[in-house]
């Protein structure tokens, strides 16, 4: 299917080829009809992308700051490296969707097949949307009418912060799409309208809709109007739509209002507020967060759980709806707003417009419709025919990688490409981020469709880097297809999942000779320093005393790797690699473990004790409650006399080590890349299994006890 993307580097907009995304659980699957190019929101994204250098800077200073941080710690070329990475992802756009519902994901209700449904799809011919953010059109509203539905919510939920009285005054700055719309919403409030602007079409559009207008290309005084206006008493409110860098519409905004006004942000400006300007009126300022209740909530928009009427009257579906039937009363006009109309096809002449100088206004783009066949969620990027023969009986390892995110792009698939695997397909689960990879690194197909790639013959390993809640799903799915896997940690969320994994290895009898190879990506004991910290630790026989600090930062309590359903929370999804890390320099079974945590929202500041059968101990300091300027990760062995201490991966250093006294690195080493080597390798029976798998085992159960406090007390 074709989709709409944007280089955040560049600024060029592709009309890409992209395999059809599967539904999900609590979604809908829609065939396109027509969407809408929100001109204001768009027009920004792609003047970043063909901004330099230095203007992405100026736009983004917290993001400068946390590239320095990263620098100090990291170093100059991890950091160049990471910040190429996300600019080089392309970026779906839009979010103003109409299609029918091709498909009805599990647990959705009140949707039907063939429905027509409004929804924050991206431009694409087909989108995967939660149910929240979905809505079903009125019979008596077009597709394209009901295409502005979206943007009217943004409209609308500016105006319910504003709480408008009828007959109040109330002034809207900019008359873009979205002003536009707020103007005739307002005229069905029963209120006095002003609107301001620099562009002559509009302002006669607003006009149109019942407004005043104030031209300020003719250098008109909006303040004097707004006084003149309100009677001499000042506005009761300001709605400001406009996008510029400048902060003046804010100052405006409050010269122009009485005493307790009311002004909402709904657009994009410079925020340098004057406390002389707010302070004597005592004025209310707020910001508006985009289509209303349930914005940014993953419970809401992803898990699909609605805010009780009885609370929260008016939610983003629910704002969705009240729009639609204000356009099928004929109280909204959107047709007036409509100046351009582009096919899919044509979509980047549509760009051209959006970031030209020529006007527009409402520009659509519209969609042929499509038959979703199981061919249509596979792409081929490439084919290979002198590569066509079967990697089990050629021995080459052929290697398909579910999940395509960051880490995937960034790290692994460079590492296992760099390795010698043949790069056979990439799943993801929208498709975007696996047209990207698949390109960029030369993979032969890109899919939706996990299934397929898991019984593809001509692939013989598997390496999985999705959501932690689905890591054990797919490698029982792909151990069962005999096929050799490479999981990103951690293996698995929960001891029953363990459990049947455990049973999956032992009756297949994986890691024998011959047998699927089962590993887990714990790269931290192939880092080249870590490595040479076991050849010293090697000659001794005494325990050791391990201290390991992580100072692994603040993550929100939203976020998904908190989540204990999703992410398996800190503990169990990143410290495992500490766990791991010290099982192998102890080089002895874990018999003992404790958790002492400090009390949190998010319970992931933790001191983490285990006890080795060989005597030794260690310490893990997780901590999130540090600043990002300090090195993230530091390791300190003491054995018999001497002690060595790893900084960040870069820095090794030891005290009392006969013929030995540091090991510096250029660049930090986790061991990413040696890790990938050591399971192509094995793959290709060219080394022994690099991690023993009762030694995942071990180090999974370990884990998963310590996520959730259960301890086995020191001795």
């Amino acid at each position: 299917m074709k989709q709409v993307l944007q280089n955040l580097r560049s600024g060029n907009t592709q009309i890409a080829e992209v395999p059809v995304p599967g539904v999900k659980s609590g979604q809908l699957l829609i065939s396109s009809s027509v969407s809408l190019v929100s001109a204001g929101t768009e027009r920004m994204l792609v003047e970043f992308g063909k901004a330099g250098w230095v203007q992405k800077a100026r736009q983004q200073p917290d993001k400068v700051r946390m590239v320095l941080d990263k620098a100090k710690t990291d170093g100059v070329m991890p950091t160049i490296e990471a910040i190429f990475n996300k600019l080089d992802q392309p970026l779906p756009l839009g979010y103003c969707n109409v299609g029918k519902v091709v498909q009805v994901g599990a647990g959705v209700a009140g949707f039907e097949l063939g429905q027509r449904v409004v929804s924050n799809g991206k431009h694409a011919e087909v989108v995967g949307v939660p149910i929240n953010l979905c809505a079903k059109i009125p019979d008596s509203v077009s597709d394209d009418e009901a295409s502005f539905t979206v943007l009217g919510a943004i409209a609308l939920q500016g105006i319910r912060l504003v709480a408008p009285t009828l007959g109040e005054t109330v002034v809207v700055t900019g008359l873009g799409l979205i002003g536009l719309m707020a103007v005739q919403l307002l005229k069905a409030h029963g209120c006095r309208v002003l609107g301001l602007d620099f562009d002559k079409d509009k302002l006669a559009l607003a006009r149109q809709f019942g407004a005043e207008v104030v031209d300020l290309s003719q250098g008109q005084d909006p303040v004097k109007a707004a006084e003149v206006y309100s009677r001499g008493r000042g506005v009761d409110a300001v709605i400001v739509t406009a996008a510029t860098a400048s902060s003046e519409p804010i100052h405006q905004a409050a010269l122009m209002c009485r005493k307790r006004g009311r002004i909402v942000l709904v657009g994009v400006t410079g925020l340098e507020l004057s406390r002389e300007d707010f302070f004597k009126k005592e004025l209310t300022f707020q910001v508006s967060a985009s289509y209303g209740p349930g914005r940014y909530d993953p419970n809401y928009e992803e898990k699909g759980q609605d805010y009780p009427v009885g609370f929260v009257r008016w939610t983003e579906q629910r704002n969705f709806e009240a729009v639609l039937d204000m356009l099928a009363e004929g109280r909204l006009d959107v047709q007036p707003l409509i100046t351009h109309r582009f096919s899919i096809s044509d979509a980047e002449k549509a760009y051209e417009l959006v970031g030209g100088s020529g006007p527009s206004l409402g520009i659509l783009l519209t969609y042929p419709g499509m038959t979703i066949t199981p061919a249509s969620r596979t792409v081929t990027l490439r084919s290979d025919d002198q590569k066509s023969s079967s990697a089990i009986t050629t021995g080459k390892s052929v290697v398909s990688f579910i999940g395509s995110g960051n880490y995937a792009s960034a790290v692994l698939i460079p590492a296992f490409k760099e390795a010698g695997a043949r790069l056979r397909c990439v799943a993801s689960s929208a498709g975007v981020s696996g047209v990207h990879a698949g390109r960029k690194f030369g993979f032969e197909q890109t899919t939706t469709d996990t299934n397929q790639l898991l019984s593809d013959s001509s692939c013989n390993a598997v390496v999985i880097t999705t959501q932690h809640d689905s890591h054990a799903r797919f490698v029982l799915q792909a151990l069962r297809a005999n096929k050799h896997v490479f999981v990103e940690k951690p293996l698995c969320l929960t001891e029953a999942e363990l459990a049947e994994i455990e049973t999956t290895c032992a009756a297949s009898g994986s890691q024998s000779s011959g047998s699927s190879i089962l590993m887990v990506g714990f790269n931290r004991r192939f880092a080249p320093q870590v490595q040479k910290i076991k050849q010293l630790l090697s000659g001794i026989s005494l325990p050791k005393s391990f201290v390991m600090t992580v100072n692994a930062g603040s993550i929100p309590a939203d976020h998904w790797t908190q989540d204990n359903q999703v992410g398996g929370g800190r503990i169990l999804g990143e410290a495992c690699h500490f766990i791991d890390l010290l099982r192998f320099l102890a080089g002895a079974p874990i018999t003992s473990w404790q958790n002492n945590r400090m009390e949190s929202v998010t319970k992931d500041t933790v001191t983490l004790q285990l006890g080795f059968a060989d005597g030794s101990i260690g310490t893990i300091h997780y901590f999130a409650n540090g600043s990002k300027s300090f090195p993230k990760e530091r390791l300190e062995v003491f054995a018999a006399g001497r002690v060595l201490q790893l900084d960040n991966f870069r820095r090794l250093t030891g005290f009392g080590w006969p013929g030995f006294t540091k090991m510096n690195l250029w660049r930090q080493d986790k061991g990413q890349r040696s890790c990938a080597k050591a399971f192509i390798d094995a793959v290709e029976g060219r080394c022994p299994i690099p991690i023993p798998v009762d030694e995942v085992f071990e180090v999974s159960r370990v884990s998963i006890a310590l996520a959730h406090h259960q301890s086995v007390p020191l001795v």
